[in-house]
């Protein structure tokens, strides 16, 4: 099995040439990013692609953006998101990771919502991954669970720095045993969460050894399960992030990191975290 990396375009405003030039220098093999909803934006971004030979995972909010409309019912959700994935058909995308749902739902709205999602990633012919994240239906590890218990096809994107946040611990109690989510995982989102955050202020200081160690953990339990599962290809996405996510120093607003060498220095990480992996 060999790693691709992803650029995510979270929070970047310089244009999608200079990204292309900063991804290529650092081995990236691909972008992820937000599906354009506007028509010309998307065929630009589709051509662009296209002319560079980049690889592209859509990403796509249901109802209607990173944090849902709270008086979104799920058929709103599922309309939007019928929507969308014709969109993202388009674009030709690697696959579509869903920031989906709503944490407020009851566990039978979460089911009916999760098994319809498959169904309409069925008729566009799109293989979706559903993204563990706050405010969304994978806040939580056991609701999580629970859902694969009753749709064990769903497969999902890992960013478990956010269930760090949710359960305000690292999840290492051996009590805590994710494996029937590990086994489902199709996608690595890497940043580093720590019990208070969804963000540290750098991966590699030592203050934070315990919590990159955590989530390398995690990420290797993930790879030996796509090995096992006959996957040629794992895909993993440095995702740290502006967006209150990246801390600032009081009173005068300037970060503590720049937010590219944060994720130069995840992705230059885990390249040689899966290299000592793979020759194990």
């Amino acid at each position: 099995m060999k790693l691709d990396i992803f650029r995510s375009l979270w929070g970047y405003t310089a244009s999608k040439t200079q990204a292309l030039e900063e991804m290529l220098e650092h081995g990236f093999t691909g972008m992820e990013a937000r599906l354009p909803l506007v028509a010309e934006d998307r065929a630009q971004f589709a051509s662009f692609l296209k002319a560079n030979r980049v690889g592209y995972i859509a990403t796509v909010f249901t109802a209607y953006d990173v944090l849902p409309k709270q008086s979104a019912s799920v058929a709103e959700h599922l309309a939007d998101l019928d929507l969308k994935l014709g969109l993202a058909a388009e674009m030709a995308p690697r696959f579509v990771n869903l920031l989906a749902g709503n944490d407020r739902w009851g566990m039978a709205e979460q089911v009916e919502f999760h098994g319809q999602a498959l169904e309409l990633a069925r008729k566009h012919g799109q293989f979706c991954t559903f993204e563990t994240h706050r405010s969304r239906s994978l806040y939580s590890p056991w609701v999580t669970l629970e859902l694969i218990r009753q749709l064990p096809q769903l497969r999902f994107t890992s960013d478990i720095s956010h269930w760090i946040v949710t359960c305000e611990r690292l999840l290492d109690d051996p009590a805590d045993d994710l494996t029937p989510f590990i086994e489902r995982v199709h996608h690595i989102q890497a940043r580093v969460g720590y019990d208070q955050g969804p963000q540290v202020p750098h991966p590699g200081a030592p203050e934070y050894a315990r919590e990159l160690a955590f989530h390398q953990q995690h990420w290797e339990a993930v790879w030996r399960s796509q090995v096992a599962r006959g996957f040629e290809v794992s895909t993993l996405t440095p995702e740290f992030g502006a967006d209150g996510y990246l801390h600032h120093l009081p009173f005068t607003n300037v970060p503590v990191a720049d937010l590219w060498s944060l994720n130069v220095w995840m992705a230059r990480s885990e390249r040689a975290h899966f290299d000592r992996f793979s020759q194990a």
